[in-house]
């Protein structure tokens, strides 16, 4: 089974390519862009278990596959050509659709360029798929970010629960659902979605605040920085679950979900952004700060989200394994080795 991540150099992308290699019969693929950073992919090629294909020619990219290996491809998914060559040459049973601009606070500095990757990106992706006259089944990564303002009454958040994005992030990937539907509807696409809350762990890009706050604890700690710690919003509520507990999730939903469904995704807790920094700070020996930055808070803001996973966990037995303690411990570390 051929199975293709586009993003696979994000944190869930290179986190679920790790995952997937230790499942027998599957040759994985991944994209990546000629600019972005493949840091996250380290371990895997220090495990010599990395092979980038090179060539514009379908005849070179399966004479180079590697099935014991990430096979890795320059595409970006706002080209339609680009998408067509890779989904014509690889031909995947399954597709995890996972690349896009996945920064909130970002989306509000450049909003058409976020909307613009992932609208039309998916929409690339998915006509890709038309063009090739394959029939796999395609995962669209979506997020909690869709449901947005949430009220008081409908907490822990279900599935069937209004959609009101509070950002231009979370409008691109209420959309992206959609045409997932659409494509699902009109030319039977079997295109399954999920929705994730947070997750965080190793390899988290330090824009985002887990990680960011992780990563100026230890500059702290090896004396690159003043005492002092940079916040923004520390009242709002998150469910966050370790990436590593999520990426399988997102393998099950292709094993056991039914295509043209939405399925949430998290722990069920919500933690304010408050107790994530003080356990942050209880895993750390030195004395911090802590100063509001004004320009980290957002125009507008999801106040409260927290999951209610029961679909998912009843349709495929999934629940998270990994302690929120050790996913920051795990994202604390994974600074300390690379400040």
């Amino acid at each position: 089974m051929r199975v293709l991540i586009t993003g696979v150099t994000g944190m869930a992308g290179s986190h679920l390519a790790e995952y997937l290699l230790n499942i027998e019969g599957l040759e994985v693929y991944g994209t990546y862009r000629w600019r972005s950073r493949v840091d996250n992919l380290d371990d895997l090629k220090k495990a010599g278990k990395v092979n980038i294909i090179t060539g514009g020619f379908e005849s070179m990219l399966h004479e180079r596959t590697d099935s014991s290996k990430l096979n890795l491809i320059e595409a970006d998914i706002t080209d339609s050509f680009s998408m067509k060559w890779v989904i014509g040459a690889v031909k995947p049973d399954r597709i995890f659709h996972l690349a896009a601009q996945s920064y909130v606070h970002a989306s509000w500095g450049a909003p058409a360029e976020t909307l613009h990757t992932n609208i039309i990106g998916e929409v690339n992706l998915l006509e890709a798929v038309r063009s090739a006259g394959i029939d796999p089944i395609i995962h669209i990564a979506g997020s909690s970010e869709e449901y947005g303002l949430v009220l008081p009454d409908e907490l822990p958040v279900r599935e069937t629960n209004p959609l009101r994005p509070l950002s231009p992030y979370g409008v691109s990937k209420a959309t992206q659902e959609m045409l997932a539907y659409q494509y699902f509807r009109s030319y039977g696409l079997k295109t399954v979605i999920t929705r994730a809350f947070n997750h965080e762990g190793p390899r988290r890009g330090e824009v985002f605040v887990t990680s960011n706050l992780a990563k100026q604890i230890v500059e702290v700690e090896k004396g690159l920085k003043p005492p002092v710690l940079y916040v923004g919003d520390l009242s709002s509520v998150r469910d966050w679950s370790d990436v590593r507990d999520v990426i399988k999730a997102y393998w099950l939903v292709t094993e056991m979900g039914t295509p043209g469904e939405v399925y949430n995704i998290g722990s069920g807790i919500g933690r304010e952004v408050r107790e994530m920094l003080d356990m942050l700070l209880g895993m750390s020996n030195v004395d911090i700060e802590v100063e509001v930055d004004h320009a980290r808070l957002r125009p507008s803001d999801v106040k409260v989200l927290i999951c209610d996973s029961t679909r998912f966990r009843k349709l495929t037995g999934w629940a998270p394994q990994i302690t929120f303690d050790k996913t920051l411990r795990d994202l604390l570390d994974y600074w300390r080795e690379r400040v």
